[in-house]
């Protein structure tokens, strides 16, 4: 086998809000950490032991724009994405090394309600709006119990 393959899937809970950093070509990046938490028992003491690792997650352009609308500290969400490393040079001149997470895909998995997001975000934008109407009239009688609540969930995509 002559490819590689450099994929990372995460389920963590946020570690703080998303920080944005703007650029002039009207691109984005939003970073946060994600902390993973890991338990096992200590065979010798019997006691259990848990050992948390921090992720440097990086997401760009309209992705970091929903991230942070929507993801808050301590939120728990499942971030697929590639490992990258960088290396810099601090201010006394030393090389130093940042591991980062590029987001490629992420699913926010704490409940609306729980979150600490405003929990009406969507819904106030839906109710002047009239549902989508089908594509097809197939489609419409197929679903005849299609509801306005179903189009106003609180998630962007």
């Amino acid at each position: 086998m002559t490819g590689t393959l450099n994929k990372v899937m995460l389920i963590g809970h946020t570690g703080d809000d998303v920080k944005m950093h703007y650029f002039e070509g009207g691109g984005s990046i939003g970073r946060f950490p994600l902390a993973t938490n890991e338990s096992y028992t200590n065979r010798t003491t019997g006691e259990r032991v848990t050992s948390t690792e921090w992720h440097n997650v990086v997401v760009r352009n309209k992705a970091a724009e929903i991230c942070e609308k929507y993801l808050k500290k301590g939120d728990k969400v499942y971030i697929e994405g590639r490992i990258k490393t960088r290396k810099w040079q601090d201010d006394q001149g030393n090389e130093r090394y940042s591991t980062e997470i590029h987001c490629t895909d992420f699913t926010f998995l704490t409940p609306k309600n729980e979150s600490g997001a405003e929990p009406s975000g969507g819904k106030t934008q839906m109710q002047d709006k009239q549902p989508a109407k089908p594509k097809s009239d197939s489609f419409a009688n197929k679903n005849e119990s299609y509801s306005q609540e179903e189009e106003e969930d609180d998630l962007p995509f």
